[in-house]
């Protein structure tokens, strides 16, 4: 045969040698019966068909089916799982005739897998059935015996989705109709299969011992076992009943087998459940059978009565009352007394173990089939069932389950009433039984059910208000058996009992509340059951009796579907009630409400004057009263007396009112008032008239009464109209409206004075007054009137809107609070309120403190948020009546001119601003969500807060002309007046300019508008409305971009236009921005200026080229007379013209040039206009005009020659006109330009005038013609520039300036002219001159402007190399014995280093060390941080040029300054945790990633475009330097370090600096693969070169230290110097200091001598 360990080819269809060998038997011998497949035992079923021919009907098969059955036969889970997936989907998607091609091997492998022991195997095979099925359809019919009794027991299954599988592939076989004669055509093989599992079936033969574990094994048989038992009941269910008697015979040999019997008392539940409901299978369907096994089936089924498992009870107790209702003898196949009833009894003690809800409602049926032989005698029989029933309701299983008590005491209750209604024989007294019913059981429950709080809610007093009308019904029908007599003696006992028990109840000074107010409750449920809802209402089986007439069957079945009745309803029953009933039940409320009056008045019981107002909520009749007043009389007679004459003319129930109730109202003390006011309503029940009622509630509002008092009156009046019948005419009266107003008025003034907290509570009671009294509406009409509700609201209004000066004293906040919770209330709840004005006053003011700062509101969050809930409610409200009722509302045009008034007033900051904007769009969508699409409301409310056409001129007006400078000294607009507008200074301003608001608000509304797609009016004019609102947004825009450097207040506005969403991106998404670009041109031909650079940058935001917005003046024809407006909008314009456009236009100024007049030469449309075109096309452009330029010069020459004066030449610049000074800038401009553009040689005259003028003019303009350095100390003397902003003309001088001197030479600098200057005690190394250069420009580090400190940089910058060779000169002075010496860098530099680390501590030392300072530029904070960092990079730069001899001195001064500390310290204050040039880069930074320290800083004078990330910049690149130049003073900084900043500094420097720094040594080193800087200040080259110089050295003869075995120190460069007295070694004074700390002793390291 071959190894066994030899693979075989998949696929390979050819047989083994045993299949051939099957093969060749088969065909000789015939069947083989058990030689199926490769197996040869039952349990390995294959697919391989045990017939002759075998090999011919496989060859039918289709082969990728052949393969999944193969599958389906192994033993792996998953693969079968899988395999018979793929069988359902091949079923599903192959032809019919293959499919069927399947059949003849489906039944095995069908019986065999449908009983896997996998659930999911098993779900999977009922599926693929299923499809199966769908796809043969009637070619299963010859394999159906074969498969229905496994199929049978798949749909009994214990695993639901795989029955339920099962139930779907039979009903898709066969109709509801069909089913029963299917199972009828095949039910001989169906038991055939259910007998071999009930009886001949094990562990073992279903499954093979040797490959499957015992546990599984037995898992499998007790399932199929089950499965089985229920199979057989489904049988018997579902076969017709002609073919039941064709199966008794097989049945009966089933029956007779002692060990079906035994599974009634099997191991495992679900198969003693299965066998029970069989047993009641077999009572219903075929009796005669049961009944001659009646010996076998009830032992099996009455013994197992205390089954207490939770699977087995519900089949076990329907097999008892099938059994006992079947066999009418079965009593005598047991003993009851001594097998069944005990088992019985003490499942009932236990409460039925937790399955009362399912054994108890049996009991009824159960105890009706007892016999009376059985049962008797009766008194002990129904003694025991009632006490063990009593017992179980004891346990604590069912008191704490409703479920469980409910239904023990439902059954009780039932099987009372059965006990009530038995025949009783004469040997037996009935009136006993009765009696012990009554006295011995439902008293002491009644008794047990109130002490138990847990049962309090249960059905029993329902219960027995039933059992009570069956037994009065009774007692009223006469008979000639006198039981009549009977149920009223019965009742009678009922009644004087429960008496006794409930003054037990009452009668003691500790009763327990929850006791006697379930005893209130039972009597309110006897009173009238349909009063209350019943705790159940889930729908139950009712018990009827036979006796019971329709007329409480009538009464019973209605109890099922009854709900709560009207108050009216119920007090119609009451009248109709029964005599038997309503006479002792009145006398036993009067006994306790007598009772409860004397603890009450005698004892001042609190607890029994609550019981008190329970009975009279439910029993208000004079009768009572009566009592109560007859009781008081007997305990203050004199009182009594008094009142003689009063209570000739008043009821009993105002006379009670008087002398007790009143009195309980007034007393303070009481904190729970809700049973008085119950009283107070059974008072008012029993009063004749509305009049009575209303002065009685009148009476009691002028008394100082809590005011709790009337919130609960008002409160249950709300709660049912049988109660606001008794007070309405009082509520509309004029007494509680005065009192209720006056109460708004002193709850408004509450936040003027200081509350005590024990106050807080009163006062919240008195706002839910308010607002219950204006919220609540009864029949669209308010509960007060409505004169009083208007006053109150004004009231609130006229508070709240003096919240904010409130707020101020800190004691608004409860105030607030409840207005705000009383007008959220009333907005919402109250219809048509809003159209009240002081409705729509309140929603103003609350609208205006949420659209305000809380630090000028002074609110809390909370109280925003409620305001803000409040008036968004009430404009929902006000739309709807607004939509319902079309009349106008004040409310919103109120509120949108205090919005105009806010953002046009310029006393807005930013936050105030964003408050506001949040504010309006909150209302607008408001008004949008419930105004729909009209958008009526929304087009109104925007046109009201948009300002006219002057008011916009005045807002342009407001606007700093600081903007003008950019474009006036950048050339892209020229002016020859003064600038009009605003001239405040921006830099120290708080608020924003009121444009800037208008802008921003109106541009969020349209937007808002736009997103909704809202549209009002006509399209063309909403439209226009629009642009205008936008356009002066981006005109508000552009005048922050043209401010040189914008204030903080202008950045954070920015900020908050791109948060809210507020900007022009967001327009051009919604709408179409072409005719918004229109208007911004008509502006700008309009105005100029400002409007023309807009027009600009919009333009440039469409990436327009030659467009229509330019044809105007392309023409000569068209080209129209200069203005303003039109000169600034071609200014802005020529840059975005083609070159032929612009050629075009320059021809056009020149030909106007020609025919200008000298007297025009300042003209807007003449000379000046001309030429500041002519300047912004020729600016930055390559234009070929060779044979024009000439030609302009020669007409500017020719003006030159006629007019000489205009040109500026000698002249008083203070004296000078705007207009011409405007024309000789342009002048000035043109000729940069020419020279610039123009291409052939010019003529010597030209020359003369163009070298003859610029020389003139700057003669003009330069008063000293010095060195510039003396610019710089007169400009910083007299202090002109200290308070100069950065866009200040200073300030543009000093760039200008600054830039210049930049340029100027080392030699320049160092042979200067500039005055001494010394301080005394600098010491120095360094030449007079030298020193003077320092002492003047080291200071002006410290100036606050940025030019002057990028200027001074770069001159110092130039000079620092040039000065440690002056120390290094004096470096001999320095005797070899001296030890830790330090010398100072220039002391200038030092100096100024000083005074910046004082400066900076102050700001930087409240920031953690690893946290980013936010530096806002141009900022005071800015210039010290740039001076500081400047004044490092200088440092640093000395450093680098001195000698390691110089290093060593000048690190020693560091060390002890602290200096390079508090460097490292600030740089990690400035540097930013993610170092990143710009966009987002990866977590870790790869090599072309651009950093901080990757890229080169170029600090220029006019740099102000990266102004922002300057100073992170520059502290990298200084940090860079450092750890370059002096890497061992900062490793010893980083040792020194605490925890966290050692953990951040190494982190950050591993992540960012360490690559960069070893790629440029590792560059500067190709050769050389070992670091020698691990010690050292300086690159490796330096460690190389001192590793160089201690081999010089130890050849010179100079011996190691024998501390460190260097000869130079590797720190200082020092050499052993400290030689020990003894053996003559010579140590590095550093090294002997660590090694004399580290060890503790003064001794030699060598010979251990102390040492000298």
């Amino acid at each position: 045969m071959g190894g066994k360990n030899k693979q075989r080819t998949k696929g390979n269809l050819q047989p083994s040698s045993s299949g051939q060998a099957a093969e060749l038997l088969a065909k000789e011998c015939g069947t083989v019966p058990g030689f199926i497949g490769f197996g040869t035992s039952q349990s390995d079923l294959g697919y391989v068909p045990a017939v002759q021919g075998a090999e011919e009907i496989d060859s039918l098969m289709d082969a990728d089916f052949r393969m999944v059955l193969r599958k389906l036969s192994k033993r792996d889970v998953t693969t079968k799982l899988k395999a018979m997936q793929e069988f359902g989907t091949m079923c599903k998607e192959r032809e019919v005739e293959v499919v069927k091609g399947v059949l003849p091997y489906w039944p095995r492998i069908y019986c065999k897998i449908s009983l896997d022991h996998d659930r999911r195997v098993r779900e999977a095979t009922q599926q693929s059935f299923e499809q199966l099925i769908l796809k043969v359809k009637k070619h299963l019919a010859p394999y159906l015996k074969s498969i229905m009794g496994y199929w049978l027991i798949a749909q009994c299954d214990i695993y639901s989705p795989a029955a339920s599988a099962a139930k779907v592939a039979f009903e898709k076989a066969f109709l509801s109709s069909k089913q029963p004669e299917a199972l009828a055509f095949c039910k001989d093989e169906i038991l055939n299969v259910l007998q071999d599992h009930l009886l001949k079936e094990t562990p073992d033969t279903l499954s093979d011992p040797q490959t499957v574990p015992e546990e599984e094994r037995e898992a499998k048989f007790f399932r199929i076992l089950t499965c089985s038992l229920l199979a057989l009941k489904k049988l018997l269910s579902m076969l017709p009943k002609k073919e039941m008697h064709s199966l008794e015979e097989k049945l009966m040999s089933l029956l007779s087998q002692n060990k079906f019997w035994k599974y009634s008392k099997h191991s495992m539940p679900q198969v003693r459940s299965a066998f029970f409901e069989v047993a009641s299978a077999f009572c219903q369907y075929l009796p005669e059978l049961v009944k001659n096994e009646a010996p076998r089936v009830c032992p099996a089924v009455l013994l197992s009565i205390d089954d207490s498992d939770a699977v087995v009870c519900p089949a076990l107790w329907e097999a008892v009352l099938y059994t006992i209702a079947t066999i009418e003898d079965c009593w005598s196949h047991v003993n009851a007394k001594k097998g069944v009833l005990p088992k019985l009894w003490t499942v009932l003690r236990e409460g039925g173990r937790g399955l009362a809800a399912v054994i108890y409602p049996n009991l009824l049926p159960f105890i009706s089939k007892v016999p009376p032989g059985i049962a008797g005698p009766k008194l002990e029989y129904f003694r025991t069932f009632f006490s063990s029933v009593i017992q179980g309701l004891s346990s604590e299983r069912a008191i704490t389950s409703p479920s469980e008590s409910s239904a023990i005491i439902t059954a009780f209750m039932e099987c009372l009433r059965f006990a009530m209604l038995q025949k009783i024989d004469e040997d037996d007294d009935q009136i006993q039984i009765h009696q012990m019913l009554i006295y011995d059981q439902l008293i002491p429950l009644t008794d047990a059910v109130l002490k138990e709080p847990r049962l309090q809610n249960g059905p029993l007093f329902y219960q027995i208000a039933e059992t009570l009308s069956s037994w009065e019904a009774k007692a009223e029908i006469s008979n000639d058996d006198g039981m009549d007599k009977v149920f009223q003696k019965l009742l009678s006992d009922f009644w004087d009992r429960l008496l006794k028990m409930c003054i037990l109840h009452v009668d003691t000074l500790d009763a327990d509340e929850k006791s006697l107010f379930a005893l209130s409750g039972m009597l309110e449920i006897l009173q009238n059951p349909k009063s209350a809802t019943k705790p159940n209402n889930r729908k139950a089986l009712k018990i009827r009796f036979t006796d019971e007439d329709e007329s409480e069957r009538d009464t019973e079945n209605g109890k099922l579907t009854e709900v709560r009745k009207s108050d009216s309803e119920i007090q119609a029953e009451l009248q109709h009630s029964s005599l038997l009933r309503k006479e002792p039940l009145e006398n036993l409320v009067c006994s306790l409400a007598e009772l409860s009056i004397v603890y009450v008045n005698e004892q001042k019981s609190e607890l029994h004057l609550k019981f008190l107002s329970a009975l009279l909520n439910s029993f208000s009749s004079n009768r009572v009263f009566q009592v109560l007043l007859e009781q008081g009389n007997d305990t203050s007679s004199a009182q009594a007396e008094s009142q003689n004459e009063s209570e000739a003319c008043e009821s009993p129930s105002v006379q009670f009112l008087h002398m007790n109730l009143i009195t309980w109202l007034k007393e303070d003390w009481r904190k729970d008032t809700h049973f008085l006011v119950d009283i107070l309503y059974s008072v008012l029940n029993c009063c004749n008239s509305n009049d009575e009622r209303k002065i009685i509630l009148d009476d009691l509002t002028k008394m100082d009464l809590q005011w709790i008092i009337f919130l609960q009156l008002i409160q249950k009046a709300c709660s049912s109209t049988t109660k606001l019948s008794l007070v309405s005419d009082w509520l509309k009266g004029d007494a509680l409206g005065e009192k209720l107003v006056m109460l708004a008025d002193d709850l408004c003034h509450l936040g003027l004075k200081s509350i005590a907290p024990s106050s807080e509570s009163s006062s919240s009671e008195r706002w839910t007054l308010l607002s219950l009294v204006l919220s609540q509406h009864i029949k669209n009409e308010s509960l007060i009137g409505e004169t009083f509700v208007e006053r109150i609201i004004d009231k609130l209004q006229a508070a709240l809107s003096k919240a904010k000066d409130l707020s101020e004293a800190g004691n608004t906040e409860p105030s607030v609070s409840f207005i705000c919770d009383v007008a959220s209330s009333f907005f919402s709840s109250v219809k048509g309120c809003l159209l009240m004005p002081s409705s729509e006053d309140l929603l103003l003011t609350t609208f205006q403190l949420c659209a305000q700062r809380q630090d000028a509101t002074h609110l809390t969050d909370l109280l925003v948020c409620k305001l803000k809930h409040t008036w968004m409610s009430g404009v929902s409200s006000l739309v709807r009546q607004l939509r319902s009722m079309q009349k106008q509302s004040t409310f919103l045009h109120k509120s949108a001119l205090w919005v105009k008034n806010q953002i046009q007033s310029s006393s807005l900051d930013v936050k105030s601003l964003q408050v506001l904007i949040s504010a309006v769009s909150d209302l607008l969508s408001k008004l949008m969500e419930e105004d729909g699409q009209s958008g009526y409301l929304v087009g109104a409310y925007v046109e009201h807060v948009t300002p006219n056409k002057t008011e916009w001129g005045k807002l342009h007006e407001s606007l700093s002309t600081e903007w003008i400078r950019k474009p006036l000294l950048e050339g892209r607009l020229s002016m020859n007046c003064e600038p009009l507008g605003s001239c405040v200074k921006l830099c120290g301003t708080t608020k924003l300019p009121g444009h800037l608001c208008t802008s921003a608000l109106l541009s969020k509304m349209v937007l808002l508008v736009l997103e909704n797609g809202v549209v009002h009016g006509n399209d063309d004019t909403e439209r226009k409305k629009i642009d205008n609102i936008i356009a002066e947004l981006l005109y508000s825009l552009q005048w922050i971009e043209e401010l040189e450097n914008p204030p903080y207040l202008l950045l954070e506005y920015l900020q908050m236009l791109e948060e809210m969403h507020i900007t022009y991106e967001k327009f051009s998404t919604l709408s179409n921005t072409t005719s918004l670009q229109q208007t911004i041109l008509d502006r700008s031909e309009e105005h100029g200026r400002l409007w023309s650079l807009t027009m600009a940058k919009v333009i440039r935001m469409e990436n327009f080229g030659s467009s229509e917005l330019k044809k105007p003046f392309e023409t000569t024809e068209r080209f129209p007379p200069l203005t303003e407006g039109r000169l600034h909008t071609l200014q802005c314009l020529s840059p975005l013209l083609t070159v032929e456009e612009n050629k075009t236009l320059v021809l056009h100024c020149v030909s106007k040039l020609l025919t200008c007049l000298q007297t025009e030469l300042s003209s807007t449309d003449g000379p000046f206009g001309c030429l500041s075109i002519l300047n912004s096309c020729l600016n930055d452009r390559t234009i070929v005009a060779d044979d024009v330029l000439p030609g302009i010069l020669n007409i500017i020459m020719s003006w030159k020659n006629d007019n000489e004066d205009s040109f500026l030449f000698s002249c008083n610049l203070k004296e000078t006109s705007a207009q011409l000074l405007a024309f000789n800038i342009e002048v000035m401009r043109f000729l940069p330009l020419l020279l610039k553009y123009h291409t052939t040689p010019l003529a010597d005259n030209e020359w003369d005038f163009i070298l003859c003028s610029m020389l003139a003019w700057l003669e003009l303009t330069i008063v000293c013609h010095q060195f510039p350095f003396a610019v710089w100390k007169y400009k910083h003397d007299i202090g002109e520039i200290k308070n100069a902003s950065e866009g200040s003309f200073q300030n543009s001088v000093l760039t200008s300036l600054g830039e210049a001197l930049t340029y100027i030479s080392k030699d320049q600098l160092l042979n200067h002219k500039l005055p001494a200057k010394f301080v005394a005690g600098q010491k120095t190394n360094l030449p007079d001159e030298l020193q003077t250069l320092l002492n003047t420009l080291c200071p002006m580090l410290l100036f606050p402007a940025r030019p002057v400190q990028i200027s001074v940089y770069h001159m110092l910058y130039k000079l620092m190399p040039e000065l440690p060779k002056f120390d290094d000169e004096d470096l001999k002075s320095y005797g070899d014995e001296e030890e830790e010496l330090a010398l100072s860098p220039p002391a200038a530099l030092m100096s100024v280093l000083a005074t910046q680390e004082r400066l900076l501590e102050d700001i930087l030392e409240c920031i953690p060390v690893g946290e980013s300072a936010v530096i806002h530029p141009l900022s005071d904070e800015f210039c010290l941080v740039l001076g500081y960092l400047l004044t490092w990079k200088l440092t640093l730069t000395f450093f680098k040029a001195a000698s390691s001899q110089l290093r060593v001195l000048y690190s020693q001064y560091f060390r002890k300054t602290k200096s390079l500390n508090k460097l490292l310290y600030h740089l990690f204050r400035l540097m930013p945790e993610n170092p990143v040039l710009s966009g987002p880069t990866s977590e870790v930074p790869n090599k072309d990633t651009k950093t901080f320290f990757t890229e080169e800083q170029h600090l220029g004078v006019k740099g102000t475009g990266v102004l922002s990330s300057q100073i992170p910049h520059l502290a990298c690149s200084v940090y860079r330097t450092t750890l370059k130049d002096l890497p061992a003073m900062v490793r010893l900084w980083w040792n020194s370090c605490e925890k966290r900043v050692f953990n951040i500094v190494d982190k950050f420097t591993s992540k960012y600096v360490s690559n960069v720094l070893s790629a440029q040594e590792i560059s500067a080193v190709q050769t050389s693969t070992q670091l020698f800087n691990s010690m050292t200040n300086g690159s490796i080259m330096e460690g190389l070169s001192l590793w160089k110089n201690n081999v010089d050295k130890r050849f010179e003869g100079v011996e190691d230290c024998m501390i460190c075995y260097s000869v130079i120190h590797s720190s200082n460069y020092s050499l052993p110097k400290k030689a020990c007295r003894t053996c003559k070694k010579k140590f590095h004074s550093a090294c002997l200091y660590k090694w004399f700390t580290s060890s503790n002793k003064s001794t030699c390291p060598l010979c251990r001598e102390t040492f000298f």
